[in-house]
């Protein structure tokens, strides 16, 4: 069976800046799974619309403008993979966990690639997908709007944490809120050697299995990103972790 048993137990709610609630869209063709979801979701305090195929899925995501989804890979018609590609054609750039019933790390590595912000593999408990909902939340603009740090700086990259925006020597870069929230972390500290564990902790904010893999991929990505054709920022220091210092 793919979901728990109990009722998740209720951490403090997350609302929108100006108090709303959050929507979040659950898409599965398992209607059993999406229901148990939907409870758990709705129990958070969130508005939460389900689908059950990929075009019902973007058609909703259009409609609904939601503010993360729960996104299977497997589908009847059209896969998750494309269903992301679609929102994210539309311009959206909603927090997406994707749900796969593989288990290889291709397929997962296949989901984050698409655009999606994290994984969970069935079986899962509901604990765990609304842990990792949460996380996402919290780590997408609903939050960051709120907060009124001021823009990160080491050397020549700069971080707005208000506007969301990475720029480097002036051109803008585009980043997940992931990729966001992982470049925030070492921007804060930098020339600071930080393990994979610390960054699991601080980034996702939950017990990721110990998997440390997801932290050299998203290493990789920020790399491809912020250090394509210039000077490294981000260092690898052997046995110990990672390292964001102004280039020399």
């Amino acid at each position: 069976m793919s979901q728990a048993q109990t009722t998740p137990h209720r951490a403090p709610a997350i609302a929108k800046p100006d108090g709303s609630m959050v929507r979040v869209l659950v898409v599965d063709d398992e209607h059993s799974l999406t229901e148990l979801l939907k409870m758990a979701l709705k129990y958070e305090g969130w508005d939460v619309r389900t689908a059950g195929d990929g075009l019902t899925a973007v058609k909703v995501a259009r409609e609904f403008r939601p503010d993360a989804i729960v996104l299977d890979i497997m589908l009847p018609d059209i896969d998750g993979l494309e269903v992301m590609q679609r929102v994210r054609a539309e311009g959206a750039e909603t927090p997406v966990l994707f749900l796969t019933a593989k288990d290889s790390l291709d397929d997962r590595i296949a989901g984050l690639t698409a655009g999606g912000d994290d994984y969970v593999t069935k079986p899962f408990s509901l604990e765990e997908v609304v842990a990792r909902l949460r996380g996402l939340i919290r780590r997408s603009t609903l939050t960051l709007a709120q907060e009124k740090d001021p823009v990160l700086r080491v050397g020549d990259l700069a971080l707005d944490e208000d506007s969301y925006e990475v720029h480097r020597d002036g051109e803008p870069i585009e980043l997940t809120a992931t990729e966001f929230e992982l470049l925030r972390y070492l921007m804060r500290n930098p020339r600071r050697v930080l393990s994979k564990a610390q960054i699991l902790d601080r980034v996702w904010s939950y017990d990721f299995g110990g998997k440390e893999t997801v932290v050299e991929l998203y290493i990789s990505y920020l790399r491809k990103k912020i250090d394509a054709g210039r000077a490294p920022m981000i260092h690898t220091v052997r046995g110990a972790g990672y390292m964001l210092k102004a280039a020399e």
